[in-house]
């Protein structure tokens, strides 16, 4: 898991990652609003957050292996609505996340599960080979040069990103990548198993 005390190490905060974009000349809280971006069934009974860093090797790994059983048993069968939010640990998970926003929600979670995919790919290289391979991650989902550039290069954008995650994490208590807040309470990292006993657990009380 990775934790937010990596940020208390000095690596980044999100304040600082803020200005260290140069977006720290307006005040954070002159931010548009941010959107959930979610899968399923609006009326489920079930409703699932994933805290998750798209720089996170945990938050890969849990993309590519429980979250696709949990997607087939219960997002696409109408029992869990289920909400994805980055969480920004550094300037390239903020990036990957602008990218997987660039297509709206139409296209998130496709975007969303390249950049899991390649994750060890995508991250290798200086700042500059790395955004490039983001918007190369962009052009294989569709979207062109022009978009991803607009996209990038959208200050405002980024700033607003920032403060969501600033104020989401703190909120629900996030520690830790990928964590996941089920029906109000807060629980770690687990196996398909333990998500499903969860719940099978949490609809059964409904």
């Amino acid at each position: 898991m990775l934790r937010r005390d990596f940020l208390a190490n000095g690596l980044v905060s999100v304040t600082a990652l803020a200005a260290g974009l140069g977006l720290a000349g307006p005040a954070l809280a002159e931010i548009t609003e941010i959107e959930d971006m979610v899968l399923g069934d609006p009326d489920a009974p079930v409703t699932v957050i994933e805290y998750a860093s798209f720089t996170c090797p945990h938050c890969a790994n849990f993309h590519a292996t429980t979250f696709k059983d949990l997607k087939k048993t219960y997002i696409d069968t109408g029992k869990v609505r289920f909400i994805h939010r980055e969480v920004y640990f550094d300037r390239y998970g903020l990036w990957a996340s602008m990218v997987a926003r660039c297509g709206g929600e139409m296209r998130y979670f496709g975007v969303a599960d390249l950049v899991y995919t390649g994750q060890r790919e995508w991250t290798q290289g200086e700042p500059a080979q790395i955004a490039e391979n983001l918007r190369r991650i962009g052009r294989t989902a569709g979207l062109s040069n022009d978009q991803l550039d607009a996209c990038l290069q959208d200050a405002e954008k980024a700033q607003a990103l920032v403060a969501w995650n600033d104020a989401n994490t703190k909120a629900d208590g996030i520690s830790g990548t990928p964590s996941f807040v089920i029906e109000g309470e807060l629980y770690s990292n687990m196996n398909y198993d333990d998500f499903a006993a969860l719940l099978d657990e949490k609809l059964a009380a409904k």
